[in-house]
């Protein structure tokens, strides 16, 4: 039968998925957890803003992951040999650090142990100044720069990161030749051409700063003035191909397909970020809001490269192809959702689980709790793009108890959600109908109504329930020949389920008050410290009495 094998580098472990090109059918999967540091995650208590991965882990995940999911779909008549290509997708912005051979710093022996060596996680906000400076610079002498970024360049972005690491560990500095973005450092091991990759227009685009209206990545000058290693960085990325999905990044090598069970000379795509390439599994087009619902969300809209499109700012950006071949793509998101969860849960209700919490929850009228929160305990990534910012809790008692607190959080990001939602509409892109994928959709029927509830619109599922790595299998089927483009592969790969999560209008009213109070909130704190915010805590209370008040 014929398949096709994606392979999604999360922010804990790598999973891979053999689907069958036909029908989009699961036929094997394996996740392999990464094992150094916090579930995965290499941190330093004296700098908690620090978050790295070793690229040891997402090698040795890879090898655990694949032969997993190959042993998985032979038990179902799937063969190495069927696979017509592979795709890649991992999480971004996380670029690490190559010598000047493209070796990963972080497996050099002098650089192992080494935080400043390894993959910087997409959660590290170390380079808050950074960012901030480079915002600053790009307003004062290429404003088209953040017109394409939503307005701010974020900590979480690739020329931040090195930034930080150039002002910072210098001896890192000296030994890096090249910065390259994990969905793209992993296609070009498996291919062998780590010296000279493959880059995808997906990173690039939304984390680089690449764009066609410039000519590609940011000036050399531009750059050379933040930090000299900037510009010799940059240099390095001079005359290296930047391709859609739609491409191969190259072919695997023997040595890889050894190690992984598979045939040599397999077709490879380009890779992309997980979240993008989690909307082309959803079957992302034009009109259709995917949202990726995980530790982060990422809200992902298309629309035709033929049609006049406006910048949108707050947004993290817009660029061609990032995400759809022949399509802009548009990304937002929230910095914290399942993380803002599970921290919940995990640090402040002990003894609690989410399914007991939620199950609680759901049996609270919107309003009851008397409580509203600020979603922003990792910051906000839009649309005020500010990572300094933190959370809020208003309107807690003595008599408050967890599952209140836990569906206010619940509805904090719902009311983010529709922040990203307006934003989008009020600038001419339109929303006609949502599809959510990831953990938080899957596993919380809870947040999907109270998502409908408080956007007013109904919320979909998407069919599988590993969008991510479906599609990195849709790109490695269309790199295979088994699908001629990326759309036809949708097509074929994908759908939806049958639950439909409809907005309720008792509760839809409740919430549209609500609203207005969290946009109070939002502003005050986010946009103008002289705002007003004295009747807040009395307006929930008496949405709070009238919630519990007995129905007629």
């Amino acid at each position: 039968m014929p398949c096709a094998l994606g392979l999604d580098f999360g922010t804990s472990s790598v999973r891979a998925l053999v689907v069958d090109t036909r029908d989009g059918r699961e036929l094997g999967t394996a996740v392999a957890a990464y094992r150094r540091g916090e579930a995965g995650i290499v941190t330093r208590a004296a700098e908690p803003e620090l978050a790295r991965q070793h690229p040891a882990d997402h090698l040795d995940g890879l090898a655990e992951a694949v032969r997993g999911a190959l042993a998985a779909a032979r038990d179902r008549g799937a063969a190495p040999a069927d696979i017509a290509g592979l795709g890649v997708d991992a999480t971004g912005s996380t670029p690490l650090p190559l010598d000047a051979a493209g070796q990963a710093l972080g497996l050099c022996d002098d650089f192992t142990d080494d935080p400043a060596a390894l993959a910087w996680l997409w959660k590290d906000h170390t380079s808050t100044a950074e960012a901030a400076a480079l915002t600053a610079a790009a307003r004062e002498q290429h404003p088209e720069y953040l017109a394409k970024c939503g307005g701010e360049y974020s900590s979480e972005w690739y020329w931040a990161k090195a930034w930080r690491a150039a002002a910072t560990t210098p001896h890192v500095a000296a030994a890096t030749h090249r910065w390259l973005e994990l969905a793209d450092w992993i296609p070009a091991v498996l291919c062998g051409t780590t010296a000279a990759p493959v880059l995808g227009l997906c990173a690039a685009g939304h984390k680089g700063l690449h764009h066609p209206d410039w000519g590609g990545f940011p000036a050399v000058e531009f750059l050379g003035r933040l930090h000299p290693e900037l510009a010799r960085w940059r240099r390095t990325l001079e005359g290296l191909p930047v391709r859609s999905i739609a491409h191969r990044a190259g072919r695997l090598t023997a040595d890889w397909a050894a190690r992984l069970g598979l045939p040599a000379g397999l077709p490879v795509a380009v890779g992309a970020i997980d979240a993008h390439l989690g909307a082309v599994g959803a079957g992302i087009r034009p009109g259709r809001l995917v949202k990726i619902l995980g530790t982060s969300t990422c809200d992902m809209l298309v629309a035709p490269l033929a049609e006049p499109l406006p910048d949108v700012p707050g947004i993290c950006g817009i660029a061609p192809e990032s995400i759809l071949p022949g399509h802009h793509g548009l990304e937002a998101g929230q910095s914290a959702v399942g993380d803002l969860f599970q921290w919940f849960v995990g640090r402040l209700a002990a003894g609690t689980t989410h399914e007991g919490l939620a199950a609680e929850a759901a049996r609270l009228a919107p309003g009851a709790s008397g409580l509203l929160a600020l979603d922003w305990n990792h910051g906000n990534r839009c649309l005020l793009c500010d990572p300094r910012l933190s959370g809020l809790l208003v309107g807690q008692t003595l008599a408050t108890r967890p599952a209140e607190v836990y569906r206010a959080l619940v509805e904090a990001t719902a009311f983010g959600a529709r922040m990203i939602l307006e934003r989008f509409e009020e600038h001419r892109v339109p929303v006609t109908e949502v599809v959510n994928c990831g953990g938080i959709a899957e596993k919380s029927p809870l947040t999907l109504q109270i998502y409908a509830d408080v956007t007013g619109r109904p919320m979909r599922l998407s069919r599988s329930g590993q969008t991510c790595a479906l599609g990195a299998a849709i790109a490695g089927a269309v790199a295979g020949g088994a699908h001629p483009d990326v759309p036809a592969a949708q097509q074929a790969m994908t759908g939806l389920k049958e639950a439909r999560f409809a907005p309720r209008p008792a509760a839809q009213a409740v919430y549209e008050r609500l609203f207005r109070l969290y946009r109070r909130l939002h502003d005050a704190f986010g946009r103008d410290a002289a705002l007003p915010l004295g009747g807040v805590m009395k307006d929930l209370l008496g949405l709070r009495d009238a919630a519990r008040r007995p129905q007629d």
